[in-house]
């Protein structure tokens, strides 16, 4: 899908700030910013703790708290779009292309790497094209899984992370698309760590950003400025860092090997 131009967008968001009860320069004003945020965090998606980490700094220092609604992911959008939550803690920019009620915020806060587990299968892995022979498994809703095996001819999706890696172990796909760190803890959470396992390198590297919907444009720069100020000064990669490690050590995986 071609990408949507800015003021195209912003007319698009203008729009459905009046639709959903909003002015269309927003209802979250500096004056008038909400004290407390409501984002949808993918269910069973435990990378998602990560970039919900990086916000509750990042919101702290405008004075606003943000809670986490877990949804699944399909749905979640359809909760975000429409404004009954305020936005969504990370997803791919084409969600913004797809949903003109969500504003995507720079830079990225987080990255997802999907890649390819498999149970007995063995093949050299270069990108997305890779898996295309092979019966493939992804978690619907995913928007980097369900883009990366567009027009693939064997492609099931299935709702959760949990029932994708059971459908691999039990053989039912050859290949489970998912991202490499949620992916291994997964695996370890449901003891199909030694049955299961990731391909190298991964299929991709994914920028994730955070979404607000609409209604809280005017909120948008300040949080952005927020965040460039993280990234520029290292603290964003630290944060993530910090809590990568806090996962693995919650799940009782070892440390990922670098790819």
């Amino acid at each position: 899908m071609a990408a949507v131009s800015q003021p195209i967008r912003m007319l698009c968001g203008a729009l459905a700030a009046v639709m959903f009860g909003g002015s269309a320069y927003g209802s979250s004003s500096p004056d008038t910013a909400p004290l407390t945020l409501r984002l949808a965090r993918l269910e069973g998606v435990p990378d998602q703790r990560i970039g919900g980490e990086i916000l509750k700094v990042a919101y702290a220092r405008l004075g606003i708290q943000v809670q986490f609604v877990p949804v699944p992911a399909l749905r979640s959008l359809l909760e975000s779009s429409e404004g009954r939550v305020d936005g969504e803690v990370q997803r791919i920019l084409l969600v913004e292309t797809q949903y003109p009620t969500l504003i995507a915020l720079r830079p990225s806060i987080n990255f997802i790497e999907p890649s390819a587990f498999v149970k007995r299968l063995d093949f050299k892995v270069q990108g997305w094209p890779s898996v295309a022979p092979y019966r493939v498994g992804i978690v619907r809703g995913v928007g980097s899984s369900e883009a990366g095996t567009r027009g693939m001819r064997r492609v099931t999706a299935v709702a959760s992370m949990e029932a994708l890696m059971r459908m691999v172990a039990a053989e039912r796909v050859d290949v489970a698309v998912n991202d490499r760190l949620s992916g291994a803890l997964v695996l370890q959470q449901l003891g199909l760590e030694s049955e299961v396992r990731p391909l190298d390198p991964p299929l991709q590297r994914v920028a994730l950003y955070h979404f607000l919907h609409v209604k809280h444009q005017d909120l948008v720069p300040r949080v952005e400025e927020v965040l460039r100020g993280m990234a520029a000064s290292g603290e964003l990669e630290q944060l993530r860092a910090r809590a990568v490690r806090d996962l693995l050590e919650q799940y009782g995986v070892r440390p990922l090997t670098p790819n």
